[in-house]
C-alpha cells in the first residue's frame, strides 16, 4: 500500500492511458483505492464531501482504470484511465485548462 498522510490520504492524479494527458488530480483513503481495485472504475475521498465517490457517478463520465503506478516515495498515485467524457466537472476534458501568465492572471488554453 502506499504510505498515506496523518489524514489517511494519499494524492492521485489521473492520466488519459492512451496519450499521457494530465486529465485531474484527486485524494484517495484505502477504501477509494479497495473500490478502485475491486470495479475496475477510480474511486476517490472526496475531502469536501467527507465520503467516498466514483468519479462520474452524476455525470456518467467515469475513469476506467488501466493500471494504477506508485511513485517512488509510495506518497502519490497516477491512475492511467480510459476517460468515458470530459474529466473535469466544468466539462473541460482536463481540470488543467488553465495557465498563469506573467502578469498573474490565468489564461484558459485548450484542453
Amino acid at each position: 500500500m502506499p504510505k498515506f498522510d496523518a489524514a489517511g490520504l494519499v494524492t492521485a492524479v489521473a492520466v488519459e492511458h492512451a496519450t499521457g494527458q494530465l486529465l485531474m488530480l484527486a485524494h484517495m483513503d484505502a477504501e477509494a483505492i479497495a473500490r478502485t481495485v475491486e470495479t475496475g472504475f477510480a474511486h476517490f475521498h472526496s475531502r469536501s464531501r467527507g465520503r467516498l465517490w466514483m468519479k462520474g457517478e452524476s455525470s456518467g463520465h467515469v475513469l476506467k482504470v488501466i493500471e494504477i503506478r506508485v511513485d517512488c516515495d509510495q506518497d502519490a498515485l497516477e491512475l492511467r484511465v480510459e476517460a468515458a467524457g470530459p474529466a473535469c466537472h466544468t466539462l473541460a476534458p482536463t481540470c488543467f485548462y488553465r495557465r498563469l501568465a506573467a502578469d498573474g492572471t490565468l489564461e484558459r488554453i485548450a484542453g
